[in-house]
């Protein structure tokens, strides 16, 4: 296995060997779970939205907000069921399980932290939306955490400085 990088030069240049197979398919087999469950996450969050704006989870909303067809929706709903994560309730919708709930609420933690350090990066508000919308699945908690510590480090004061500093 590779010695971690010391400065910040090397670890932005990345190190000159390959670290060890199990090492190294570490960060596969995360990023292949990550990719798994990011679907029914997104499915979850978003009827987690609807109702917490008292609007309905119906098909056909679920549809035109994630932009994908009914019978997608459909599919997604079924296998929501069998995992417990969802009731369907005939002409009325979808509602979440106490599971279900849970899931979209430690969802939406992780994407309002994603969110909030890439504004406090400077990225726009519109591209920090898109971008915390696919990190969201992929950070880690120990990443989650540092972004917090950095964020409330000041984080934002340090990169309008260096913004300056630098004339981006």
């Amino acid at each position: 296995m590779t010695a971690a990088p010391n400065t910040l030069a090397a670890r932005i240049n990345g190190p000159d060997s390959l670290p060890d197979a199990e090492t190294h398919s570490e960060g596969f087999r995360a990023n292949r779970a990550a990719r798994q469950n990011a679907l029914v996450e997104d499915y979850v969050e978003l009827i987690a939205d609807l109702l917490d704006e008292d609007q309905e989870a119906r098909q056909v909303d679920l549809a035109e907000r994630l932009g994908v067809a009914q019978p997608t929706v459909a599919k997604m709903l079924s296998r929501l069921a069998d995992e417990g994560l969802v009731a369907r309730k005939p002409y009325r919708g979808v509602f979440l399980t106490q599971a279900g709930r849970e899931m979209a609420d430690a969802v939406r933690a992780r994407h309002r932290i994603v969110e909030a350090f890439l504004l406090a990066l400077g990225i726009s508000p519109e591209c920090a939306r898109i971008d915390a919308e696919g990190l969201e699945h992929y950070v880690s908690a120990e990443t989650l955490t540092a972004f917090q510590v950095a964020m409330t480090a000041g984080l934002e004061q340090f990169m309008v400085k260096a913004k300056r500093t630098h004339r981006l």
